[in-house]
């Protein structure tokens, strides 16, 4: 029986967890497509942990992470943004990043962060949500398009 998960507001101690998990979201993007996607480094995990920590009391930023027995095994990042002429939309919440740790997916507990997060977006005022997912990220599609997400942009890179 899979052990019970707390969705709940990111920690400054949460940091180093969220920073490794950030790093396996770059390995992962960068494994789908070196070209596109950025490598990862050794100072992946702590320039993640800093960058999310500047975003913990920002007021449009939702960072939330999944734990079980005092283990994040998740996290996920969201925002709302104004209008933005760049993408043809008007204002919406922005789901950033949901990651969860490899022994803990496929037991619900990116939903329950994605879940969370929508959650908040429409406490916040969201009027809509948007998100991206990388093209041969199959299984988060799955999960997003389960959740009433639909497909409306898809990115074309052209390296030069």
């Amino acid at each position: 029986m899979p052990t019970a998960t707390t969705i709940r507001p990111a920690l400054p101690t949460d940091l180093p967890a969220v920073g490794r998990l950030g790093a396996l979201l770059v390995k992962t993007h960068h494994d789908f497509d070196s070209q596109r996607f950025i490598a990862p480094m050794p100072g992946t995990p702590q320039g993640y942990a800093n960058y999310l920590g500047t975003q913990l009391k920002e007021e449009r930023v939702i960072v939330l992470v999944a734990e079980r027995e005092g283990a994040v095994v998740g996290y996920v990042y969201a925002g709302l943004e104004g209008m933005d002429y760049m993408a043809l939309r008007g204002p919406a919440g922005a789901i950033y990043d949901v990651v969860v740790d490899p022994t803990a997916r496929r037991q619900g507990v990116g939903r329950q962060l994605l879940d969370k997060a929508v959650e908040n977006l429409k406490e916040k005022g969201a009027p809509q949500i948007v998100l991206s997912t990388a093209a041969k990220n199959d299984e988060a599609q799955r999960l997003f398009a389960k959740a009433g997400f639909r497909a409306t942009m898809i990115e074309m890179t052209l390296s030069l």
